[in-house]
């Protein structure tokens, strides 16, 4: 099939599918998105039901946009394979491992789709419009939930073996830390994604006998702002292990930009001065001073502008060879 994306009168339909859950909208091939709709993944419901929610969002919001669509992108969680087009295990979707997305999808609109772990795709998307415009080695890395990341090289993204996706959220920077899920302990997730931070407060806080309040990171770096020593602790040890896993980076990739996303960068500017510190102190081998280090551009479109980068990764550089 051809892709109908050209001089602006079409749009790709973008999916993109967490744990909690799914947003769809309508976005053109400059990266705005025109039109959206979220609903909660349910994933208990199944994936049937969610490919019937999604269906019908994606109708909604290409007919809200007004035009129409040359494909579908998606972003999904966890471990895809991307070139069968199937969800693999993920931990967020159980019951979805082997669904074949991008067929029901295909079949459903008669339309190319094109599928990619959600980390690997908002790194195209950031690549194509955001932080990473015309770098030649980019890096994404988002810190929320958990962290991850996606490389674009060349204009390529990279992938392991058999299109796996690297998670670079689980390179051990302490191996006498916590046991994460993914069986190591003291992995960079396990130490600075934002729930490790919200661990570490609330074991430390104490007062009046009464249980440990549980904060958000967002929290916890508003109260670091106003001036509470317990919250700057917290952040001074966040932004230490960042710099820890970026500085790795900088060494192994010697890359031209590292963009750092997620919800945890929302405060960006309490960390980015210390994950500087840490590259000086630990990449004495490669030209670290040529690496940029900056916050993400995309915000809360993210997602989509991912997904939809992921199509045109995947189908619009052929339109372009032919």
């Amino acid at each position: 099939m051809t892709p109908l994306l050209s001089s602006g009168n079409s749009v790709i339909g973008a999916l993109d599918i967490g744990g909690t859950k799914i947003a769809v909208g309508a976005v053109t091939d400059t990266g705005r998105v025109l039109s959206r709709l979220d609903c909660p993944t349910a994933p208990e419901r199944g994936f049937e039901d969610a490919c019937r929610r999604m269906s019908e969002m994606i109708r909604a919001v290409t007919g809200a946009a007004g035009e129409k669509m040359a494909g579908i992108g998606i972003g999904c969680t966890g471990p895809v394979d991307p070139v069968a087009g199937k969800i693999c295990q993920v931990d967020f979707l159980p019951g979805w491992e082997g669904a074949e997305i991008v067929a029901r999808m295909s079949d459903e609109f008669r339309l190319p789709v094109a599928l990619e772990n959600d980390a690997d795709a908002a790194a195209l998307g950031e690549a194509r419009w955001g932080a990473g415009q015309r770098k030649v080695r980019f890096l994404l890395v988002t810190i929320g939930t958990g962290i991850g990341g996606g490389a674009v090289i060349d204009g390529q993204l990279y992938r392991g073996v058999n299109g796996a996706h690297p998670e670079i959220g689980h390179h051990v920077i302490d191996p006498a830390g916590p046991l994460c899920f993914c069986g190591a302990r003291g992995c960079w997730e396990s130490l600075a994604s934002g729930p490790a931070m919200a661990a570490w407060m609330k074991a430390n806080t104490t007062g009046n006998g009464e249980p440990p309040i549980a904060l958000t990171a967002r929290e916890i770096c508003a109260m670091a702002e106003s001036g509470n020593e317990l919250a700057q602790r917290a952040v001074a040890r966040e932004a230490r292990y960042l710099g820890m896993g970026v500085a790795n980076l900088t060494t192994l990739f010697c890359p031209d930009t590292i963009a750092l996303g997620g919800g945890v960068m929302q405060s960006g500017h309490l960390f980015l001065g210390a994950i500087r510190q840490v590259m000086r102190e630990s990449c004495g081998l490669v030209p670290f001073e040529e690496t940029e280090i900056t916050l993400a551009q995309l915000g809360g479109d993210t997602g989509l502008a991912g997904a939809a980068c992921a199509w045109l990764h995947r189908f619009g550089q052929k339109k372009a060879r032919q």
